[in-house]
């Protein structure tokens, strides 16, 4: 939509000025054109901005309302179109006239809505994305309201020039994405190496990693935890949710694989695995880059044997002193763990694994987490 509003300015700054050449029909369709997809694309911005930060709402009623100024500018531009007029300025001539005075005041609109959910979600966006965003929020607030004061300036075409090549550059660039896929097979590959030591092939980081990613975006969907659970936060989440046992490889195979009962001393060096896990990941990926990503895993290694009531380990937190990553983490950890089949026990039922997680919200989970996950 971008490259298409680029390219309909470039034709409509000619036809404006070739008014006893091009047809008028032709002149007013395609400044319709210009003018409506100016807006969309002003739109399309601030929903993806929206994307990675909140979320796009699923709720139906919400999503007709986000919708609902884009519809109406649209039928007032299109509809007040015949009364386009072209005035000649110093340098070039422009249109005026209410589809052209509907377009901005549209465009400011989305563009105050992109700033509202800028400064109020700059802390949950990645660093590389917080810069592009705010200088594609920024190059927009200038040209719009330079080209608002001298409308015969035509320079509408800046805004989306930043927009696509800031985002394609640093967010989706296909390369950064495979690149992205390459550390996430790397990752979940050393996860499973570690987990084969406790005789286990890889299905339970994939079941919990599975878990995580479900119960996070049911969370979202559902609008709790909304100013933490923004796309990257689930992103980062699911991808360190592999690493929360990366501490066991630090345990000695004579506990990892005993097939009977730990005794205390043995559960009290298996229970080092926590704080050894969050130790190797700040020694391992502590100089990625990605503050973002290793905050994450640390967490979710260190924390995910926290308990709501404060008596789980490593650091004994409670309530919403664990992270929410944690949090989230020990549900689905617990869950698989009483339903798979283990080296010291069969898989239980899966009745009693719900009434496991059940019978712990608000004692071992947040009950908030725990609710969600049961139903």
């Amino acid at each position: 939509m971008g490259i298409l509003e680029i390219t309909l300015d470039g034709i409509t700054a000619y036809t404006v000025n070739h008014l006893d050449s091009v047809p008028a029909v032709v002149n007013m369709v395609l400044h319709m054109c210009f003018l409506c997809s100016l807006d969309i694309m002003m739109f399309l911005m601030f929903l993806y901005l929206l994307d990675i930060t909140r979320g796009i709402p699923k709720n139906r009623k919400k999503r007709i309302l986000l919708m609902a100024p884009l519809v109406i500018n649209l039928a007032i531009v299109i509809i007040f179109m015949p009364q386009l007029s072209y005035l000649h300025g110093n340098i070039t001539n422009y249109s005026m006239g209410i589809s052209a005075y509907t377009c901005f005041i549209m465009v400011a609109v989305y563009i105050l809505a992109a700033i509202v959910i800028l400064f109020t979600s700059w802390h949950q966006l990645g660093h590389h994305k917080l810069i592009t965003v705010s200088t594609y929020v920024f190059a927009s607030i200038v040209v719009t309201c330079y080209q608002m004061f001298h409308p015969q300036a035509l320079i509408s075409c800046i805004v989306p020039t930043p927009v696509i090549v800031g985002t394609y550059l640093n967010m989706e660039n296909p390369v950064f994405t495979k690149l992205q896929d390459y550390s996430n097979e790397m990752v979940m590959g050393f996860a499973t190496l570690v987990e084969n030591r406790d005789d286990n092939t890889g299905g339970h980081i994939k079941r919990t990693t599975a878990y995580v990613r479900m119960l996070a975006e049911e969370l979202r969907t559902r609008g709790l935890y909304k100013k933490q659970l923004t796309g990257d936060y689930i992103k980062n989440l699911v991808m360190a949710a592999p690493m929360h046992d990366v501490g066991k490889i630090a345990i000695p195979d004579a506990i990892l694989q005993k097939p009977g009962k730990l005794t205390s001393e043995e559960f009290d060096i298996m229970k080092t695995h926590a704080a050894r896990g969050g130790k190797i990941i700040r020694e391992t990926f502590g100089h990625l880059g990605d503050d973002e990503y290793e905050k994450m895993a640390y967490e979710v290694a260190r924390h995910h044997h926290e308990k709501w009531n404060g008596r789980g380990y490593p650091d004994g937190l409670s309530q919403k002193e664990i992270p929410l990553s944690a949090r989230i983490m020990a549900v689905a950890d617990v869950f698989d763990a009483v339903s798979a089949k283990r080296c010291y026990r069969d898989a239980l039922p899966l009745e009693e694994c719900f009434r496991i997680i059940e019978n712990g919200s608000g004692q071992d989970f947040d009950p908030v987490i725990a609710g969600c996950f049961l139903t």
